[in-house]
């Protein structure tokens, strides 16, 4: 497979970066007139070298696609009607502040999805609306696929800021859940994934743990392939194992809950944990003699994991492998990103304990965090009455969030449902405001997420074409529809003269470097200079925290659970990742290099065999939750028992195997892999 086709470009080509996903690939951007004809990689930039995926190089066909969002609109389907953008912002911050007046400000819900992420001043002034208007109700896709990773932050270091990255000198790295090839990383960024696992390779050893044989097992010296679901079971035994070696007088002096962790993990040997993890235990064994011999290591993770019923605890055992070998903020292990916008080594950051905030009105039981409410809730806070209006911005709730027909039913009701987005979606059918917002090409930026890149870097590109049709700026619409509410959203700047250079010099207030640099500087700038001990500053008292309480009680809790159940119980769901679609975007659509991606219903040969069923057919899968249709593929690339079917269809909607009532009680998120399922055939 291809890398990606570096671009030469020209006198039309336009140097930008593509904003689809956090590895920000650098890309060069050909236009004719206000036509975008050829988007490829940017050979000159430091971080992805020439690298694009399919995906970055369909931005010409997002950008023309004949349904795009032009025109705004007010009413649902039936009785929609295209308006000029001030009847629209008139009549919603209308219905807004009637809302607030009868029911308060939380009931008025902002969510931001994955197509958001990646517009730096209209996600910031997405989080300054909400705080201005006092509402709590701010939802986001981080509550759906990685909530496990602040929250293991917080509660071993004290602040949910902080994101790990191996350096250059890391002997080996363990990546569990995780396929960069295709994600390009998860809450750490891959730009040109595979010659960076190359390098890992090349410094040492590369361990990749997933069911599957992937693009990225490919490139490693060494797979484990557990069963779904089972992550934090083999990885207790590994801590219980590299334990065993340690000095743990040592292991004191830089942390807390020592003993506890030794209690919380004694139960799982090796043997036991290649019986329930269906993983041979010479193979455990190997890792645990490579991770002593290397002495510090690099450890991350992706949704394989974090998205499991033991994503917590999986993080936080993945984490203490890091810690107890003395790994995380050292030149041979790991280092922290504080960003290059963000700065955090230069800030005081306030400690936390991890302590939830309060939950939803209508599911109190359900935490806050990091400032944000589980999206999980979004059904029944709608359905009680607490939540009347909601605002959306970039995401796709349908795909999203179990239990589609009841969520459709729930959005339908609200007396408010405005959509932000380019292009149409089972969101903008069910909404009563429709908002054409700029996309990436039409808008100059900077990237919010900068602490997710393997350097300290970040790259400001202008617009590359002016907005087609009436769209505008998600800021500026923010900002325009906060003036009508007498909300002030981009920190006292003028509304009717502010443009979106005003806005990101705002939002890179704390940069290392000054705005005019950025805006001046062609492709990425990059602070060379790693800063190491700054998060050990911050730690809390006595260092490391590694028996956080609510993790431990989980511990114990899911591997009770595992421990009774029998082996080989049933097929177990990992719902996937592919290449040429991000989550809705491009979900059966062709992509730039002509191939389209299909929802199948993966199953190795021995599996489908098992089930009297051939590749091809139509077949049901189902769990305690639901039932999906869809056609069965083979793959001797999982391992017996797994199947996987990927996010983003809406048609064949893996998240209809799942429910808004079963989530993780630590973050609310719901229960996405590792599911027990029956695959039968249709008949049809």
């Amino acid at each position: 497979m291809r890398e990606g086709r570096a671009h030469t470009g020209g006198a039309d080509a336009t140097r930008s970066y593509c904003r689809l996903c956090p590895a920000l690939c650098g890309i060069l951007v050909t236009t004719d007139g206000d036509r975008v004809v050829d988007v490829g990689g940017d050979p000159d930039h430091p971080l992805s070298e020439g690298y694009t995926c399919p995906k970055g190089r369909s931005l010409p066909q997002l950008h023309h696609r004949a349904d795009r969002l032009e025109q705004p609109a007010i009413g649902r389907p039936a009785a929609r009607v295209d308006v000029h953008w001030d009847d629209l912002l008139d009549d919603l911050a209308d219905r807004l502040a009637g809302v607030e007046d009868t029911s308060g400000p939380d009931a008025v819900g902002m969510y931001v999805g994955t197509g958001s992420a990646f517009d730096g001043a209209g996600r910031a002034t997405s989080r300054r609306f909400m705080r201005a208007l006092g509402s709590r109700s701010y939802y986001s896709s981080g509550t759906v696929d990685s909530p496990c990773k602040p929250l293991v932050s917080e509660l071993m270091a004290g602040s949910a800021a902080i994101m790990p990255h191996p350096t250059p000198s890391t002997r080996l790295t363990l990546l569990v859940g995780l396929n960069p090839v295709v994600s390009h990383g998860h809450l750490h960024a891959f730009p040109n994934p595979r010659k960076g696992l190359r390098t890992l390779r090349e410094q040492g050893e590369l361990w990749i743990v997933d069911p599957r044989r992937t693009a990225s097992t490919a490139l490693a010296t060494h797979h484990l392939a557990p069963r779904p679901g089972t992550d934090h079971v083999w990885l207790a035994a590994v801590v219980r194992e590299v334990l065993g070696s340690l000095d743990h007088a040592e292991l004191r002096n830089r942390m807390t809950g020592l003993d506890q962790l030794v209690q919380a993990v004694e139960p799982i040997d090796l043997a036991t944990a290649a019986r329930i993890c269906g993983v041979p235990t010479a193979d455990l064994l190997r890792l645990v003699d490579a991770i002593l011999a290397a002495g510090r290591i690099a450890v991350d993770s992706g949704t394989g994991l974090t998205m499991t019923a033991g994503a917590n605890v999986a993080q936080w055992l993945l984490w203490t492998l890091a810690v107890i070998t003395d790994s995380f903020d050292h030149p041979d292990g790991m280092w922290f990103n504080p960003g290059l916008l963000h700065s955090f080594d230069r800030i005081t950051l306030i400690p936390t304990d991890g302590a939830p905030g309060p939950g939803p009105r209508s599911r109190p039981e359900l935490p806050a965090r990091v400032g944000e409410l589980p999206a999980a809730a979004i059904a029944e806070e709608i359905e009680s009455g607490h939540l009347r209006a909601l605002l959306v911005y970039g995401g796709n709730l349908v795909t999203a969030l179990p239990n589609a027909p009841r969520l459709r039913a729930a959005l339908a009701q609200l007396e408010v449902l405005a959509v932000a987005d380019v292009q149409p979606s089972v969101m903008t059918d069910l909404a009563t405001h429709v908002l054409p917002v700029t996309g990436q090409l039409e808008r100059p930026d900077l990237p919010w997420f900068d602490t997710l890149m393997p350097q300290i870097s970040a790259q400001y590109t202008p617009a590359v074409v002016q907005p087609v049709g009436q769209r505008r700026h998600t800021w500026q619409v923010l900002a325009e529809l906060g003036e009508r509410l007498d909300l002030d959203v981009i920190g006292g700047l003028p509304v009717a003269s502010a443009t979106s250079d005003d806005v990101l010099r705002l939002m890179a207030k704390r940069s290392r470097v000054p705005f005019e640099e950025l805006q001046s500087t062609a492709g990425p700038v990059i602070d060379p200079e790693v800063p190491y001990g700054w998060v050990r500053a911050v730690l809390p008292a006595g260092g490391w925290r590694v028996a956080p309480e609510p993790l431990v009680e989980q511990f114990a809790e899911l591997t009770g659970r595992l421990l009774r159940r029998e082996e080989g119980d049933g097929l177990m769901l990992a719902p996937s990742r592919r290449l040429r679609h991000l989550n809705s975007l491009l979900a059966g659509e062709a992509t730039a290099d002509g191939r389209t991606e299909k929802p199948e219903v993966l199953m190795h040969p021995d599996d489908l065999v098992g089930v009297g069923v051939a590749a091809g057919e139509a077949v049901e899968v189902t769990s305690e939750h639901g039932v999906v249709v869809g056609v069965a593929g083979v793959s001797d690339a999982l391992q017996p028992g797994t199947v996987t079917m990927p996010h983003g269809f809406a048609d064949v909607n893996v998240n209809d195997l799942t429910d808004d009532a079963e989530v993780d009680p630590l973050t609310g998120m719901p229960v996405y892999s590792g599911l027990q399922i029956h695959v039968t055939a249709t008949g049809m």
